[in-house]
């Protein structure tokens, strides 16, 4: 059965939780006054939580960051110092065909607190004028076409045309929730933060390759706000600092860091890697970037298992991808001694924890596509290149 998805605050916990009928466990984020502090899977019995079931699954799920913000709420301490007034902003939601998700995200966007910001539509590549019309339903959303195919080659253009200081990026499969932005926002007062990051929550977990995606490869990175620097995290192993689901930079990144790499993510070979790519780029290059996990959104996984082993094959392709960049541009040779360790130390312990049927193991297929995807990164970022530079050529 599926899981449902649910919000609990605990200063008004109900009594009951019921009307689950078609559930057998429930998914639950777990907020302090509105902010969240951890998550905890909730048995569902007849439809329902019992109030006993629900306090001891909370029990449980409590850690540090629960304490913490109950310690900075008492001595009414804040881990940032807020930016005042909050800097100009555009949201930007980079799209192809994919129009009932983007109109759920559109409705959730215009109903965001009215802060100034713009709200921007790049229109990848379109197969069809569908998005064009969507978007003519809503004031004051600018739309932009961009032929040239390729998610960084879109978030390029989102950074190049944007008006505001700070470009948010959101999933067009994607909910922000309503303090997303000045929560992303809030968080840039340190010139050195070029980038901060959010918790990106499921929307559903209606199948299960919903629910096996947000055990094998959740877009959540934890309840803790944390300062990602080059000296506490190894930039090759940047995607621990978020997703390109939930994520604002300065505008100017394009002078001080470069613009992403278009041979990179969706649209591409390389199907992913343009997000942690930029993210080791900033690193290293001894800016930070903010986790901020009160800049919440919630995402939709794919929902069939074909879906499901396609995109962990791409994730695969992505992290490789970006791997032999840094090894073919950048001559970071530590990238060999990282692949090696990745795959010895958890990729093979994986598989034959799968093979052997161990409690917790992962299927099979799952990480067979994604260690197919691993194998193919290398040579699909050099086809990417190749690709980049012909159409370069061919517009000269």
């Amino acid at each position: 059965m599926a899981t449902a998805v649910l919000d609990i605050e605990l200063t008004n916990l109900p009594s009951e939780v019921a009307g689950l009928d078609h559930y057998s466990c429930a998914l639950i984020l777990i907020r302090l006054k509105g902010r969240p502090v951890g998550k905890a899977f909730v048995p569902v019995t007849d439809g329902r939580i019992s109030p006993e079931g629900l306090r001891v699954s909370l029990q449980k799920a409590e850690g540090w960051p629960l304490w913490e913000c109950w310690l900075r709420d008492f001595l009414k301490y804040e881990v940032h110092t807020p930016v005042q007034p909050l800097p100009s902003s555009t949201v930007a939601v980079c799209t192809r065909d994919r129009h009932e998700d983007l109109q759920r995200c559109l409705e959730a966007l215009v109903r965001l607190p009215d802060n100034g910001q713009e709200l921007l539509i790049v229109d990848n590549c379109p197969t069809t004028d569908e998005t064009f019309h969507l978007v003519q339903n809503y004031r004051d959303i600018r739309y932009i076409r961009e032929d040239r195919p390729g998610l960084n080659v879109a978030r390029n253009r989102a950074l190049r045309e944007a008006r505001g200081d700070i470009v948010a990026f959101c999933d067009d499969d994607a909910i922000p929730d309503s303090e997303w932005l000045h929560n992303l926002l809030r968080n840039f007062s340190d010139p050195l933060v070029l980038c901060v990051t959010g918790l990106t929550m499921p929307l559903e977990l209606e199948t299960e390759a919903q629910e096996w995606f947000e055990r094998y490869s959740p877009f959540g990175r934890g309840f803790r706000h944390i300062v990602f620097t080059r000296s506490s995290i190894n930039p090759l192993a940047a995607g621990k600092v978020g997703s390109g689901t939930n994520m604002a930079f300065r505008k100017n990144i394009l002078e001080l860091v470069g613009p992403f790499d278009e041979a990179l993510d969706c649209g591409t070979p390389t199907r992913s890697g343009g997000d942690t790519e930029m993210f080791s780029r900033i690193l290293s290059l001894g800016y930070h970037i903010v986790y901020d996990p009160e800049a919440l959104n919630r995402h939709r996984h794919r929902k069939t298992w074909e879906d499901l082993r396609h995109t962990l094959y791409g994730y695969g392709v992505g992290v490789y991808a970006f791997w032999t960049r840094r090894f073919l541009i950048e001559h970071e040779f530590r990238v060999l001694r990282l692949a090696l360790n990745w795959f010895f130390r958890f990729q093979l312990r994986s598989l034959a924890k799968s093979l052997l049927r161990r409690p917790g193991y992962t299927p099979l297929d799952l990480l067979l596509a994604e260690l197919r995807g691993c194998f193919a990164g290398p040579r699909a970022y050099l086809r990417s290149r190749r690709l980049i530079q012909s159409n370069i050529c061919h517009h000269e």
